[in-house]
């Protein structure tokens, strides 16, 4: 299988390579047949990465110790679930995992574009070969996952312990698909400098891409939240790890496009702009990447330092040059049709909304660039942490939540007071009284003050236009509430769909505030022993330290602490903390003790 492996991998360079140089040459704009080798190229790409990854997923099923990869990422007593995961757990699986996804949307991309978009499609097929045919090289070069051993192990090293977690067979794929996914944009933006067709054909033609991109990397960074929490006891669910650091920045670019791209869509301004954070944004998945792949700056989610970072370094500078020349040459072609009328407008609030959005993904990059630029400065890497981060994000954040209230109250072009003070009366008294109560309530931790307000605030801007909308859906059609909710959604997808996303981002909110009513402390506890802990809301809990036990797991020896639970005198349940000594099928120690928390 390693030999099929390996000449797919060839198949698949060999028609990147004829797809990237046909359809950048312009030759196919006269021959319908290259035009069409072009799209099949893209075909072809996928059916050979497909082949290639069957090949690596069977020689992980059948335990093929002799293939490098398999050695390295599985064992016998691997349960199934994570030999499934193993394809991208390690450096080479996941860029063969990257690259048949890529060819997939690819692909896909050229069968359901409409055909109105026709001339953009084959620079669309040129872009995606070429950055296919950049991982494959990669592979072929520098991480071959087809690559043997000179001998076969009895068994392989197994997963690494902090990967053998549920999270682990969701979590990758879904930053994988958010990251891969934007390719598409980039290529339809790419393909419409190229021929000139700068109006909002090519905004509408990827705008399901779009949002399918922001989609798997919220899903991603979700989920990988949830996964620190209970996995690597960081007392925390954002480390400010420069890998975690590089799943944000193309969400925030994301996030500001799909609100920059209506003012484009409604006044024609903001062209530039929405092209430059589109290539910005590839780049930026990429760069993360490169982080992930290079080992240039210490991460607990990177893989071990290889050539694979020169290769990636390299591709990140060739496209980013390339793009923003191209986006330079066209620049007298892209100027707004309208200018910003007042700041007093929704134009102005979205285009705040983008200043915040990119001012905070610029904080992250320089945060989290900083020990590699201070080393080519002074000689030495200096590591800003979470102080840092935090210091500079969290006002720019509760700007970013109250400008999330205030947009969809202020009216196009240029909004009069009077309608300033019909839309603002209630969403603002919604803020001050969710204040008020929470000053009644004792809250005094000031961050969390303002952004429970502001989420009181954003809140009661929802709810107002749900209520409007309904309530105007009742008046004219007769409806009942329910349908007329229904059908208001259902017939305004776009704009509803927004507010219920504003909802989630407000709970996300509220859930960062529930930080600063953390408590810490550290105790050793004998069996039988004892500890209170009280709450800032007046609970008292009270831990005690049941007793140690052992036992052993399919691939694992346990030792368990267990802790009782009290809530104010009454028992809420048990707690159990492990420390894992992972082991082969011969019982041999594979990876250092691990541990778990004992968190819910």
């Amino acid at each position: 299988m390693t030999l099929l492996g390996t000449f797919s991998l060839w198949m698949a360079l060999l028609l990147g390579v004829w797809a990237t140089i046909i359809a950048f040459s312009g030759r196919w704009q006269d021959r319908p047949d290259l035009a069409a080798s072009v799209t099949n190229a893209s075909y072809g790409i996928f059916g050979a990465l497909v082949v290639a990854s069957i090949s690596l997923w069977k020689g992980l099923a059948s335990h093929d110790f002799n293939i490098e990869y398999v050695a390295a990422y599985t064992s016998r007593n691997l349960p199934d679930g994570y030999i499934f995961s193993a394809f991208w757990a390690g450096q080479k699986g996941s860029l063969l995992f990257w690259a048949v996804v890529l060819s997939l949307f690819a692909a896909v991309a050229q069968l359901i574009t409409p055909r109105r978009y026709a001339p953009l499609m084959p620079y669309v097929a040129g872009v995606t070969s070429a950055v296919a045919a950049f991982f494959v090289c990669t592979m072929l070069f520098a991480a071959n996952p087809f690559e043997r051993l000179p001998f076969t192990p009895a068994d392989g090293r197994g997963l690494n312990p902090q990967l053998q977690n549920p999270g682990m067979m969701i979590h990758p794929p879904m930053l994988y698909l958010g990251y891969i996914s934007i390719t598409i944009p980039f290529a339809f933006a790419v393909a419409a400098l190229l021929t000139r067709g700068l109006d909002t054909g090519w905004i509408h033609a990827i705008r399901k891409w779009t949002l399918v991109s922001w989609l798997f990397l919220s899903i991603g960074i979700t989920l990988g939240m949830w996964w620190a929490y209970v996995e690597l006891g960081w007392g925390g669910y954002w480390a400010w790890d420069p890998v975690e650091n590089a799943s944000l920045l193309p969400w925030l670019t994301m996030t500001a496009f799909l609100h920059s791209v209506m003012i484009q869509e409604k006044r024609g301004m903001l062209k530039r702009w929405n092209l430059g954070l589109i290539i910005g944004t590839f780049l930026l998945s990429i760069f993360g990447t490169f982080i992930t792949r290079s080992g240039v700056i210490a991460s607990v989610h990177s893989f071990t330092q290889s050539n694979v970072g020169y290769f990636f370094l390299g591709f990140l500078v060739v496209a980013g040059i390339l793009s923003f020349t191209l986006l330079y040459t066209r620049w007298p072609l892209l100027k707004a049709d309208v200018q910003l009328e007042s700041v007093l407008s929704r134009e102005a609030a979205f285009l705040f909304n983008n200043l915040l959005l990119v001012g905070i993904a610029f904080s992250v990059l320089w945060g989290t660039l900083f020990p590699i630029l201070s080393e080519l400065v002074r000689g030495s890497k200096i590591t800003v942490g979470p102080p840092f981060f935090n210091r500079v994000n969290v006002p720019l954040g509760l700007l970013l939540l109250g400008l999330t209230g205030i947009g969809p109250l202020i009216a196009w072009r240029k909004a009069s007071a009077a309608n300033l003070k019909r839309q603002f009366i209630a969403p603002v008294t919604t803020g001050l009284v969710t204040l008020a109560v929470l000053l009644a309530a004792g809250v005094r931790e000031f961050h969390a003050l303002v952004a429970l307000a502001l989420a009181g605030f954003v809140a009661g801007t929802v709810a107002q236009e749900f209520y409007r909308g309904v309530r105007a859906r009742v008046r004219m059609h007769g409806e009942s509430v329910p349908l007329a909710f229904g059908r208001l959604v259902g017939r305004n997808r776009r704009r509803y769909g927004g507010y219920l996303v504003h909802v989630g981002v407000l709970i996300y909110f509220v859930a960062f505030s529930g930080m600063a009513f953390k408590r810490e402390m550290e105790a050793t506890l004998k069996p039988g022993e004892a500890v209170e802990l009280a709450s800032p809301f007046g609970h008292t809990y009270r831990l005690t330290h049941v007793g140690i036990s052992q036992f052993e797991a399919l691939n694992r020896i346990v030792s368990a602490a267990t802790l009782s639970v009290e809530k104010d005198g009454e028992s809420v349940g048990l707690l159990s903390s492990e420390k894992r000594q992972h082991v082969d099928s011969f019982k041999r120690p594979t990876f250092e003790p691990s541990t778990e928390v004992g968190i819910r």
